[in-house]
């Protein structure tokens, strides 16, 4: 069985090891490859197994690539598959539902608490020697914002979202949430409500929900209307869920006091994103999920998701 690993380097840049998938088949690792149609094909070759993360995978490099068999997507998102193409063609694509978890919900209370401290800026102040010659034995540059008794309003609230909203809890936050699916886990951490109200009530929102139709532009204009003066904002689910210029444009008003953002629409992000220069905007290059206890979980994952296929009981397909 051949295996090959289109994009590699954002999941092992060499704190890793790939022994397990080669002890599975013939294994190729490429760090990186080209959006490149051409070069897609030539690298899958005649490899029956596909790894990718970002590496998009079309219904035209499957139909070039005869002996694909199975496609791995080293990420819980698989929007890069062409995933009807693959089940015409009886490829199954498996994905990694669970690995990040705790990351990325302490990844969006890191966020959170950056925006209510500047910690990184005041760090930087005193290396700089502002505090050897400041007058006072105290001083900041920012307001600094105190969480307890204040509510985090929390879309989308499966496992991630729960995990986010324990830590907000912990804080002494109140929490409430929207989710289509609502469980006796979820109400022991806050309260579900409907998503006017939570647009109403929350001094923050974090955005931890799928991107779907439904949810695609969920930040935009007119729902940043209903929300409090002065609300901060936190996405580290899906960039796409931001409607970047209406963000931007409640920043540079004032209605939203500030925003937290580990995804954007197109990434890396591009030179004219208008996040970039939106005021008490803070953008970091999609991290979160990148601990390496997190990642080797994920290397685990699909490393067992092979092998599942490869025993006929495969799990975690998304287009069965």
């Amino acid at each position: 069985m051949k295996i090959v690993i289109l994009d590699g380097y954002t999941e092992n840049p060499g704190d890793l090891s790939w022994e397990d998938f080669e002890k599975l088949g013939e294994l190729t690792v490429y760090d990186r490859t080209p959006m490149d149609q051409d070069e897609i094909i030539r690298r899958i070759g005649d490899a029956s197994v596909v790894i990718t993360n970002k590496t998009p995978v079309s219904g035209a490099a499957m139909a070039a690539c005869r002996n694909i068999k199975y496609i791995g997507v080293l990420a819980t998102g698989y929007n890069i598959v062409d995933v009807e193409a693959a089940r015409e063609k009886g490829i199954a694509v498996c994905n990694i539902p669970t690995y990040g978890t705790a990351a990325v919900g302490q990844f969006a209370i890191a966020l959170l608490l950056e925006i209510c401290h500047h910690t990184g800026h005041h760090a930087n102040a005193v290396a700089e020697g502002r505090w050897q010659t400041n007058p006072d034995w105290c001083f900041w540059d920012y307001p600094l914002i105190e969480l307890a008794d204040k509510t985090m309003g929390i879309i989308g609230f499966g496992r991630i979202g729960q995990t986010t909203g324990r830590i907000a809890k912990a804080l002494g936050m109140k929490v409430i949430a929207v989710d289509e699916v609502q469980n006796d886990a979820g109400r022991e951490i806050g309260a579900y409500v409907g998503l006017d109200e939570l647009f109403a009530e929350a001094d923050v929102i974090s955005l931890h929900c799928p991107l779907f139709p439904s949810t695609e532009g969920i930040i935009n204009k007119e729902n940043i209307a209903k929300m409090k003066d002065g609300v901060i904002i936190i996405n580290n689910s899906r960039g796409p869920l931001i409607v970047e210029q209406d963000l931007a444009d409640a920043l540079e008003s004032g209605k939203v006091y500030a925003a937290g953002v580990d995804v954007v629409s197109s990434e890396p992000i591009k030179a004219d994103n208008p996040l970039l220069k939106a005021k008490n905007c803070f953008i970091t290059p999609h991290i979160s999920w990148a601990p390496p206890e997190s990642r080797k979980r994920l290397m685990d994952i699909a490393v067992e998701n092979l092998r599942a296929f490869v025993d006929g009981k495969p799990v975690n397909v998304v287009n069965p």
